[in-house]
């Protein structure tokens, strides 16, 4: 993303696997702005998944601040780091939308689970000891675990939305056009980089059961319901 380490992952040749990926990632993010000023609600929507990626996009774009690369990754990154905020803002003070948010419900706790743990594997798993090159990594393994707060308030609903299901749908297919970008880029640039490719997999998994169920339903025309947990 700049000059470092860190920086220099983010160079990347652009390929139609990246492209489609960062616009289904900025769809997701559409459809979400959409859902919640069209319902004026925010029912079956994690903000904590929402503060979790503001702090992957803080952590990972911090090369704003010294680093230009193109108009178009300027632009993106700042897109992601404002409707983000927007949202949690959204949800968390601007009335209607925010007086339907229960934070009881929406109930993972994000800070105990998952910050200290991803710091600590990235202490561990860091290219280089410098402050963006350990905030690059922490954002890789944040964002592995960053739709866990979504999937556990949607199974406590079981009974998804069509929009939201979509948003969450997105998410998923714009973490599988990454993964695409990356073997792409493995046998037409001998990229590697491990940190983000498990990190990349470990995402993946856990969007597995969600996808199985939002495929099924979409295939089959019928409303997303999730099973019951066991």
């Amino acid at each position: 993303l700049s000059i470092s380490s860190a920086s220099a992952k983010g160079i990347c040749a652009m390929n139609i696997f990246r492209l489609c990926g960062d616009m289904l990632h900025l769809l997701s993010i559409m459809l979400l702005l959409w859902k919640l000023n069209k319902s004026k609600s925010c029912v079956g929507v994690s903000c904590r998944m929402q503060e979790m990626y503001a702090v992957v996009f803080c952590f990972r774009y911090m090369d704003l601040l010294w680093s230009f690369i193109s108009v178009y990754n300027t632009v993106m990154k700042v897109i992601f780091i404002t409707s983000t905020v927007y949202l949690i803002y959204l949800m968390r003070f601007k009335p209607p939308v925010s007086q339907t948010y229960e934070r009881s419900t929406d109930s993972f706790q994000y800070e105990l689970y998952c910050l200290g743990p991803c710091l600590l594997l990235a202490l561990i798993t860091t290219e280089e000891y410098s402050l963006p090159e350990i905030l690059w990594t922490v954002s890789i393994w944040l964002e592995s675990v960053a739709i866990v707060p979504q999937l556990v308030l949607l199974q406590q609903m079981r009974e998804v939305e069509n929009l939201t299901s979509n948003f969450v749908g997105c998410m998923g297919a714009y973490r599988a056009f990454y993964i695409l970008n990356w073997i792409y880029r493995y046998f037409a640039d001998d990229y590697v980089n491990w940190v983000g490719w498990v990190g990349g997999l470990v995402q993946t998994v856990l969007y597995a059961d969600f996808f199985y169920y939002y495929a099924k339903s979409k295939w089959y025309g019928s409303k997303l319901v999730l099973p019951v947990a066991t």
